[in-house]
C-alpha cells in the first residue's frame, strides 16, 4: 500500500470518528502515532486533505495526548507550506548512536528548520491546511481565506452543508479570478465580503451562502446594496421616497390643469408655468410638472 492510500484509509477513520463524535480516543492516538511515521510531502498533503481531518479531530478531542500530538503534527506539516520545494516527512525520528558524519547532517538539518521557523513567524500566519482545488502557497490569499472562514462560522453552523473552509476557498477563488492580482480592489472586496458576513444584522446573507442559495460566484460579485440586511434596504427605499418627495415639494407652485396629458404615466393632473425665456415679440415657453409621476417637459 502507498503512502498515500494509507493516509487516504487514516482520514477515512478520522472523519468517522469527529462526525459521529466517537470518545475511542486510544484508537485516535495510535492513527496521529501512525501519521507521525509516515514520510508525508506537500503533495500528499493537499491530495488528502488529511490536515484539516486532524485539526478537527484536535478541535473535539477532550484528551490532551491527543491534542498534543495533532497539533505537533499540524505544526510539521505548516512547514511544508512554508518551503513546498523540500519534500520532507510529516515528523523526524531523532536516533542515538549516529556516526559524526549522520550527527553533522542532524545539525544541518536543525539548523535549516530553525531558520524556515523564524521566517514563518516572521510572515503572515496562514490556516491550515492548504487547498487540494488549488495548489497555492500565496500567504496573502491564504490568509483572506482564513478571514472568510472565520467570518462564515456560527454556532449554529447547519449539518450537511460545505465547511466554512470549503466555502472560503470557493469565494476567495471567484474574488481572486475576477482581479487576476491581490492589490488593493481584491483586498477591498475581501473586506467588504468578510463585513458583511459578520454582520450580526444581517445573518440572512452567511445563512444563505451557507446553505448554497447564494453561490459563491454570486457573493463574489455582489454590490453592497445587494448585500445590505432587509432592514437596511427597508431604510434606504425610505430614505429614497423622502427625498423625492422633498423634491416635488420644493418645485415652484403653478397652475393646475386637466388639459395637459403627462406622456409617461398618461394621467391628466398636471401644473404649468410661463416663463418668458426668449425675446419680448417671441410667446412664452409653458413649463409642464406631472403631479402623479415627476415628470417634467416644456413645450412653446
Amino acid at each position: 500500500m502507498s503512502v498515500e492510500d494509507e493516509v487516504l484509509r487514516i482520514h477515512k477513520k478520522l472523519s468517522k470518528m469527529t462526525s459521529s463524535k466517537s470518545e475511542n480516543q486510544a484508537q485516535a492516538l495510535d492513527l496521529l502515532k501512525a501519521l507521525q511515521d509516515l514520510e508525508i510531502n506537500l503533495e500528499i498533503l493537499t491530495s488528502t486533505r488529511i490536515g484539516m481531518a486532524v485539526n478537527e479531530l484536535r478541535k473535539c478531542s477532550k484528551d490532551d495526548e491527543v491534542i498534543n500530538l495533532s497539533k505537533r503534527l499540524i505544526k510539521n506539516w505548516k512547514k511544508l507550506l512554508a518551503n513546498p520545494e523540500s519534500p520532507k516527512s510529516s515528523s523526524q525520528k531523532s536516533t542515538n548512536g549516529n556516526s559524526s558524519s549522520s550527527s553533522n547532517k542532524s545539525s544541518s538539518k536543525d539548523k535549516d528548520e530553525k531558520n524556515k521557523d523564524s521566517k514563518s513567524k516572521s510572515s503572515s500566519q496562514t490556516s491550515f491546511p492548504p487547498p487540494s482545488s488549488s495548489s497555492t502557497t500565496d500567504v496573502v490569499r491564504l490568509k483572506c481565506r482564513e478571514m472568510l472562514a472565520a467570518a462564515i462560522k456560527c454556532d449554529d453552523y447547519p449539518d450537511g452543508c460545505a465547511s466554512p473552509e470549503e466555502l472560503a476557498e470557493e469565494l476567495e477563488e471567484a474574488i481572486f479570478a475576477e482581479f487576476k492580482n491581490t492589490d488593493m480592489r481584491y483586498k477591498n472586496r475581501i473586506r467588504s465580503r468578510i463585513s458583511n458576513l459578520k454582520d450580526i444584522k444581517n445573518t440572512g446573507l452567511r445563512s444563505n451562502f451557507i446553505t448554497g442559495v447564494i453561490s459563491a460566484n454570486r457573493l463574489a460579485k455582489m454590490t453592497p446594496e445587494e448585500m445590505a440586511s432587509d432592514e437596511m434596504k427597508k431604510l434606504r427605499e425610505k430614505f429614497v421616497k423622502e427625498s423625492i418627495n422633498d423634491a416635488q415639494l420644493a418645485t415652484v407652485q403653478g397652475t393646475k390643469t386637466d388639459m395637459l396629458k403627462c406622456g409617461k404615466c398618461k394621467k391628466k393632473d398636471c401644473t404649468y408655468n410661463q416663463l418668458q425665456t426668449r425675446s419680448a415679440d417671441e410667446p412664452m415657453t409653458t413649463f409642464v410638472l406631472c403631479n402623479n409621476c415627476g415628470n417634467r417637459w416644456k413645450f412653446c
